[in-house]
C-alpha cells in the first residue's frame, strides 16, 4: 500500500479511548459501581443507544446535542432512519421503558444503568462527545418518598469514597427554592432565569449578570437579588436561614426550604464539608422540578461536575397517561477518569488481567502448557499461554512488560517439576498446577 492509500489513524476529538492498563481500572471502577448499586437493591436496566427522535426532544431544550442517525447509501426519499437519534443521557430513555413495560414492573423502580451516551458539543476539558455515565433512578407512580432524596447521594458519596478519588464535595440545592425566589422577586420566567443561572460556573457570576441584564426583562435589583441568593453555600440546614434573610417570600419557595433542609438533615452524620448546600447550582434541563445535585472536584473548581442529577416530577409521563415522578443521580465516570489520567493522579497497574504466563518450552511440549493452563483456569486464575516456542528470555520479558506477575515453566524434560516464577521477587520455586497457590 502507498503512502497516499494510508489513512491517517487519528483519534476523533471529543471521543476518549484508553490504554489497556488504564481500561482495566475503568472496567474495576464499573464492577465496584454496579456494586454499589447492588448493595441498596437497586436493578439494572439496559436500553439501545437509539431512541426516536420524538423520545429523545419529549423533554428540555436537547435539540442542538443530539446525534441523528442516517445510512451513508440512504435514498433522498428514505427518512425512515433520519427520525432516529443516539441518546444524551439515560434519564429519557429509563422514562420511555418504564412506560413502555408499565404493566411488567415493581414499583417504587428502583434500577441503575451504566451505558455510553452521546452528545453534539464542542469537545473541551471535561466534555466529551461519547461518554460513560453510571445513572441510578428511583421512579414511583404518584409519589416518590423524599428519603430518597438523601438515600441517593448517600449512595454516590459511599461510591466515590471507595474509589479513592482526590477531593470532592457532592453540593446540593433545589429547583423549588430558585423558582419560588424567583416568583417571590416578581420575575415571570423563572425557568428562564434557572437556565441563565445554571451558566454561572461557565461564565462565572459577572457573566450571568451580563445575561440576565441583556437576556431578561429584570431589574437591577431584582439581578442583585438573583446574585446573592447563588453566593449562598452551607453545610447544615441553616442555610436556609440565610436564605430567608434575603427578605423573599412565596409557598413554593417554602416547600423547597423544608425539603433542603430535611435534605441536609438525613446526611449530617457523612464527614464535614462532603456534602454543601450550594444554591448556586441550577441544573439547565428543564426537567427538574425538585431536589438537585452536582459534585464537584475540589482540587479543580473550574472543572465540570463528576456526578449530577435531581428530582423530576414526571418526565415518563410524556408517554404514558399516569404521573411517574422520579428521582435520580449519575456518575460521570468518564469525566472523572479523564481528568485523573490528564494530571496523573490514576493508579494503573498492569496492561492485562493476566495472573500467570504460561512459557512454551518448545513446540513438541505445546499441548502440555495448554494443559497446564487449563488446569490453572479451573482453580480461578487468568492464565496466558505464550503463543510460540520463543527463548526463555523473550517469553518472560513479554511477561514483565505486561505486567504478568506470575511466569510458569511446565517441565522441559518427562520426570522433572513445574517452577513458577514470582516477577516481583525474582523467586523461582517448584509447583503443582492442581495445588499451587498465589502468596
Amino acid at each position: 500500500m502507498s503512502d497516499e492509500q494510508l489513512v491517517r489513524p487519528a483519534q476523533v476529538s471529543g471521543f476518549p479511548e484508553w490504554l489497556p492498563e488504564v481500561r482495566l481500572v475503568e472496567l474495576r471502577w464499573l464492577d465496584e459501581i454496579r456494586q454499589g448499586f447492588e448493595r441498596y437493591g437497586f436493578c439494572s436496566v439496559e436500553t439501545p443507544s437509539v431512541e426516536a427522535l420524538e423520545v429523545l426532544l419529549a423533554k428540555g431544550e436537547t435539540s442542538q446535542e443530539v446525534y441523528t442517525l442516517r445510512r451513508l447509501q440512504a435514498e433522498a426519499a428514505d427518512d425512515g432512519d433520519a427520525r432516529l437519534g443516539l441518546h444524551f443521557d439515560l434519564t429519557v430513555p429509563f422514562a420511555r421503558y418504564v412506560a413502555a413495560h408499565f404493566n411488567d414492573l415493581v414499583f417504587p423502580l428502583k434500577r441503575y444503568q451504566m451505558q455510553r451516551v452521546w452528545r453534539g458539543e464542542r469537545p473541551q476539558e471535561g466534555r466529551y462527545r461519547e461518554f460513560t455515565q453510571c445513572d441510578i433512578d428511583v421512579i414511583n407512580v404518584d409519589h416518590v418518598p423524599l428519603h430518597f432524596d438523601a438515600e441517593l447521594p448517600r449512595i454516590i458519596h459511599e461510591i466515590l469514597t471507595g474509589l479513592n478519588i482526590p477531593a470532592w464535595s457532592i453540593n446540593i440545592n433545589n429547583r423549588k427554592v430558585l423558582q419560588g425566589f424567583y416568583s417571590g422577586l416578581g420575575i415571570d420566567d423563572p425557568l428562564g432565569v434557572i437556565r441563565i443561572a445554571d451558566k454561572i460556573d461557565k461564565v462565572g457570576a459577572a457573566g450571568v449578570e451580563k445575561l440576565l441584564a441583556t437576556r431578561t426583562a429584570l431589574t437591577p435589583a431584582q439581578i442583585r437579588s438573583c446574585l446573592d441568593l447563588a453566593h449562598i453555600r452551607g453545610v447544615d440546614a441553616g442555610v436556609t436561614a440565610d436564605i430567608r434573610r434575603l427578605g423573599v417570600t412565596s409557598d413554593l419557595l417554602t416547600e423547597g426550604l423544608d425539603e433542603l433542609s430535611f435534605v441536609l438533615d438525613e446526611l449530617s452524620d457523612l464527614p464535614a464539608g462532603s456534602v454543601v448546600a450550594d444554591l448556586s447550582i441550577a441544573r439547565g434541563l428543564d426537567y427538574y422540578t425538585g431536589t438537585v445535585y452536582e459534585g464537584k472536584f475540589l482540587d479543580w473548581p473550574d472543572y465540570g461536575s463528576i456526578c449530577s442529577g435531581g428530582r423530576y416530577a414526571d418526565l415518563a409521563g410524556s408517554f404514558i397517561r399516569r404521573h411517574l415522578p422520579g428521582i435520580g443521580m449519575s456518575i460521570g465516570l468518564t469525566r472523572i477518569f479523564a481528568k485523573l489520567v490528564a494530571e496523573g493522579r490514576l493508579s494503573t497497574g498492569p496492561s492485562c488481567p493476566s495472573d500467570i504466563l504460561v512459557v512454551i518450552p518448545s513446540d513438541a511440549r505445546r499441548a502440555q502448557a495448554q494443559a497446564t493452563a487449563a488446569a490453572l483456569r479451573s482453580r480461578g486464575y487468568n492464565v496466558e499461554v505464550y503463543h510460540q516456542a520463543d527463548k526463555l528470555g523473550k517469553q518472560i520479558r513479554y511477561a514483565s512488560r505486561k505486567g504478568v506477575p506470575f511466569v510458569w515453566f511446565p517441565p522441559f524434560e518427562d520426570g522433572k517439576p513445574h517452577e513458577v516464577k514470582d516477577m516481583a521477587g525474582g523467586e523461582q520455586v517448584t509447583a503443582d498446577p492442581a495445588t499451587w497457590r498465589r502468596p
